[in-house]
């Protein structure tokens, strides 16, 4: 049985890649078809999550054993685990995190499942677009965002003036509105 792929990223519009694999293939062997096709290197600590409908995340599927488990949760490593043990239905999502500091992550959905054929290899189908950069470099965005103006334009009106509030940031002219006067 062989599952294509579809995977999107919500920071690149016209990014696309399909790849189709065998169901029998590990995750880790998805994880490499992904890595080829983006031209990524392979050095980040990626992982899987299966998701619900609305891509919420569900099971993670780590490159590397973390050694965290507790005796209630099943871990999943990547080259342990096989596409078809966690992976049923045509529409399933999953989360690629390719970035894991910035949490970037690539969407995946299983558009459909070919039965009667297999595949020795994974293969991109469909390449579109070029993927967002693989790692943001944290420094380099730092050093290009300027610091915040917080003037009378943040606070959306050009008539605004800090000398009109008190210290407590409340009009001085208006009295309390919570004094009883009863």
């Amino acid at each position: 049985m062989v599952y294509k792929f579809r995977i999107i990223s919500d920071e690149a519009d016209d990014f696309l890649r399909e790849i189709k694999i065998d169901s029998d293939a590990s995750f880790y062997d998805l994880h490499e078809a992904i890595i080829k096709s983006t031209g990524y290197k392979d050095d980040q600590m990626t992982s899987f999550f299966t998701c619900d409908d609305d891509w919420e995340k569900e099971t993670e599927i780590t490159l590397e054993d973390m050694g965290q488990s507790s005796s209630e949760e099943d871990t999943f490593v990547m080259k342990d685990t096989r596409l078809s043990e966690l992976l049923e239905d045509e529409k399933q999502k999953l989360l690629y995190v390719f970035d894991p500091l910035a949490e970037r992550v690539f969407f995946i959905e299983l558009s459909e499942i070919i039965t009667g054929t297999d595949l020795d290899k994974a293969v991109c189908t469909r390449k579109i677009g070029e993927a967002p950069k693989q790692i943001i470099d944290f420094d380099e965005q730092m050093n290009s965002n300027s610091a915040l103006d917080l003037d009378e334009n943040f606070y959306g009106d050009e008539q605004y003036d800090m000398e009109d509030f008190d210290q407590d940031g409340f009009g001085l002219d208006e009295g309390n509105p919570y004094d009883d006067k009863y």
